[in-house]
């Protein structure tokens, strides 16, 4: 939701926390390699340690381990019930939350908890009196009266559930999961005219979200409102044409069939709500509440793949390719998701340095569809990352048959980097023609600029065109570290050493750990006779872990310096530079 929500997380409060769930009272000692704690307060900080880094499992197994020394601590009930459940581990958590609750009778997740397993077990009334204590703040108190609305149908009370959802009031971001809750309940109870109208009122107020999206096109279309199903769907492919959720109501509306519901039961209803705020969290910060409410949501509704990509994607933020990749791996072949979650798989295996993987698992998707130029685009990423220089410039070349006679200006980094592969390979013309075919479609790109300008000054081709282009590139990147390099380097190729220091010197203090930015530094205050800088800057290169076959290059420099030939240039060999490149 963005821009509506936004606000809304900072007047958020919750006691202690809110990550997840359980396995059971006592707990064993986790096993992902983190040391074993024997003691209360080794417990305590081991846990501490391991939710810093989103180990969710761990942390609550440390947590749950020190509840046996303290099993009527309240933190610690919080902590392990809500990080069990960030980690997908709900099978139990019952168990935890009675616990918290019996210490605590209005602790907002023990609360939530135990209202959703009576919501899940449709003890509708029970379900309804828990929420009420799980009331913490704006979010919470629009989560539950939601489910409590959806609790409500699920006794059969549909004017109740929408008298109830008649009262919330607020910020837009409240009045829009108000009205598509409605229209989603109206939906379900076969009050198509009153869903129509609720969601027409959701769109007016946010027409970005999928799901409302994919949720009004439906009602309208079922309703026989064809011309308002085509323009809804019209409008929203216009913005995000690859989507295959839209592009699958689309193919229903276009032939005037009456498709599915979005939501069919209470339960897939509740996890609508779970979802929406779980996504729009994570969206927004990195604390475990939007994971908590997105585990909450797959237990109601294992079947919402849309809710899995989300939880994917943000463990992906969190660094976390193993959990995202094992999140992904459910989503069911037949799935209109299933395309996505391999792309992604694809790049958290890269992530993991498994290339194999990755690269099957890319080409396994561009075998179903030999026209899909984001899986081509993305194994010919990975595969250059990985110096695969030939076998990345065949995959761009595909890519760009795909592409067609009208390359569109978001098509310049498909050249650009086949213009690299070229590059790389010695293919120089051919990689000309590709940077200059990137800088037509986006003449004002700096990472172009920068490649093609360094590339003919390094060549002593078009010095002063390619001194232009790079100075050009740092004047739209001043603050990119390896632009600003380029320069100085380009100034030192050209003997301009004065020169080459003073931009160097800027290179440095933008990225001050980068080995080759260092050593052409150290090169530059060798040549104008400031021999000791130039040894520390070295030094400072070679600790900064550089490629392996820099490494030499660096530490026979630091021996002997740039020792000169007999035309007098220096013969040492410099670390070549790594122009800035577009990310994979």
């Amino acid at each position: 939701m963005g821009p509506l929500f936004g606000a809304a997380l900072a007047t958020f409060a919750l006691a202690g926390s809110f990550p997840a769930g359980a396995r059971g009272m006592a707990a064993a000692q986790p096993d992902s390699g983190l040391p074993i704690a024997s003691s209360l307060e080794g417990n305590y900080l081991a846990g501490r340690f391991a939710g810093s880094i989103s180990d969710y499992r761990s942390s609550a197994d440390y947590f749950a381990s020190a509840l046996i020394d303290a099993p009527d601590d309240k933190f610690l009930l919080e902590r392990a019930l809500s990080l069990y459940i960030a980690a997908g581990e709900l099978t139990e958590v019952r168990a935890f939350a009675e616990r918290l609750s019996a210490v605590d009778a209005e602790s907002p997740i023990a609360s939530l908890t135990i209202g959703l397993d009576d919501f899940q077990a449709g003890h509708w009334d029970d379900a309804i009196a828990s929420f009420q204590h799980a009331k913490s703040g704006p979010l919470l108190t629009l989560a539950v009266e939601i489910l409590s609305a959806w609790a409500e149908q699920g006794a059969g009370r549909t004017d109740e559930a929408l008298a109830r959802l008649a009262k919330l009031d607020g910020e837009k971001w409240y009045l829009f999961f108000r009205h598509y809750h409605a229209g989603l309940i109206a939906s379900v109870a076969g009050r198509g005219d009153v869903a129509a109208t609720e969601l027409k009122a959701a769109l007016a107020i946010d027409d970005g979200p999928v799901s409302v999206i994919d949720a009004a096109t439906r009602t309208f279309a079922r309703n026989g409102d064809f011309d308002a199903a085509k323009a809804t769907i019209d409008k929203a492919l216009a913005s995000a044409p690859g989507h295959p959720l839209l592009k699958e109501v689309a193919d229903i509306v276009n032939a005037k069939s009456r498709p599915a519901p979005r939501v069919r039961t209470v339960n897939e209803g509740a996890a609508e709500i779970l979802s929406g705020l779980g996504s729009a969290v994570v969206r927004e910060d990195t604390n475990d509440f939007g994971v908590v409410f997105l585990q909450l949501a797959l237990f109601l509704d294992p079947a919402d793949d849309m809710t899995r990509i989300t939880l994917a994607e943000n463990f992906e933020r969190l660094e976390r390719p193993d959990d995202a990749i094992a999140i992904l791996d459910k989503v069911p072949t037949r799935s209109p998701l299933r395309r996505n979650a391999e792309i992604m798989m694809a790049f958290d295996y890269n992530v993991l340095d498994r290339v194999d993987e990755a690269r099957s698992t890319l080409k396994r998707v561009i075998r179903k569809d030999p026209k899909d130029k984001e899986a081509l685009n993305g194994l010919g990423n990975i595969l250059r990352t990985r110096k695969m220089f030939v076998e990345a410039a065949d995959i761009y070349t595909r890519t760009i048959k795909v592409i067609g006679d009208q390359p569109q200006p978001d098509d310049w980094q498909v050249f650009y980097n086949r213009g690299i592969t070229y590059e790389r390979t010695n293919r120089w013309p051919e990689a000309e023609a590709d940077f200059k075919k990137a800088l037509e479609l986006k003449p004002d790109q700096p990472l172009v600029l920068n490649y093609l300008g360094y590339s003919w000054v390094d060549k002593g081709l078009n010095l002063k065109e390619g001194m232009a282009l790079i100075e050009k590139a740092v004047s739209l990147s001043p603050a990119d570290g390896y632009i600003v390099d380029s320069l100085g380097w380009a100034h030192y190729k050209l003997g301009e050493y004065e020169d080459a220091v003073d931009q160097l010197e800027r290179a440095v203090s933008l990225m001050p750990s980068d080995p080759t930015i260092n050593d052409h530094l150290g090169d530059a205050y060798w040549q104008v006779g400031r021999r000791l800088e130039a040894r520390f800057q070295w030094n400072h290169a070679k600790a900064s872990k550089p490629e392996p076959e820099d490494l030499a290059k660096i530490e026979a420099k630091i021996e002997h310096g740039l020792v000169q030939d007999n035309t007098g240039k220096a013969a040492a060999q410099a670390v070549e530079p790594k122009p800035a490149q577009a990310t994979p």
